[in-house]
């Protein structure tokens, strides 16, 4: 049975955590506090932390850091704050994917599952080269020495999945991206950016789904 540690000084969140976790065969181990989870981490690593950012005492960025300086093990934020995702994606603070309060149960769920699969997959030494040339200087996007004819806002949208493959990010999260002046679109505007990327992508690779939907949550890129 896999662990978990829920690390969230909010006990009506963690206990409904540990109820969904625990429902799909997981053990889970509660920290109200940032205290003792990086000594425990050291001592023996969990499967997966899910890791509140605000916290008594210890924050979850420190303690993120200070984990990564000994062990991998995979790490979800989980964050009140929609606008310190760009921040903390910027920090380079070596965490696996981060999750936006409020959040559904399921969604948690969906999320642990898909990084602990990237990390198998990860493990089985399977390779993972990126595919696309990204010239950010020449806001052009290349595969194989051939540059895909992408409009402004797909060039950017392909950017931000290569830059956090494996990262799920919900629509809204997409449109934050693209948009910082709340005109009015909707989030099905990254379905259709998308859905043009595939095909543009298609001729060049043959077969391979790079930006794959997660069902109820986003998207994520996957090579």
């Amino acid at each position: 049975m896999r662990d978990i540690w829920i690390v969230e000084d909010s006990e009506k969140i963690a206990l409904l955590l540990r109820d969904y976790l625990e429902a799909e065969s997981f053990h889970t181990r509660w920290f109200p506090t940032g205290e003792g989870v990086v000594e425990a981490a050291r001592h023996k690593p969990p499967a997966l932390i899910l890791l509140d950012i605000m916290l008594p005492g210890k924050d979850g960025t420190t303690i993120c850091k200070q984990i990564r300086d000994f062990s991998a093990v995979p790490i979800i934020f989980l964050t009140a704050k929609v606008e310190e995702i760009d921040r903390l994606l910027g920090l380079n603070l070596g965490a696996d994917d981060y999750i936006c309060k409020p959040f559904s149960p399921c969604e948690v769920i969906a999320r642990v599952k898909a990084v602990l699969r990237r990390i198998s997959k990860d493990e089985s030494g399977q390779s993972e080269q990126v595919p696309i040339e990204i010239l950010e200087d020449r806001f052009e996007a290349k595969i194989h020495g051939k540059v895909l004819q992408l409009t402004p806002n797909e060039f950017n949208l392909l950017k931000t999945f290569l830059k956090h493959p494996g990262l799920v990010f919900s629509r809204d999260q997409l449109l934050n991206h693209l948009y910082d002046d709340y005109r009015c679109v909707t989030d099905r505007t990254i379905d259709t950016h998308i859905k043009n990327i595939r095909k543009k992508i298609e001729p060049h690779l043959p077969g391979v789904t790079l930006i794959r939907s997660i069902y109820g949550v986003g998207y994520k890129c996957e090579f």
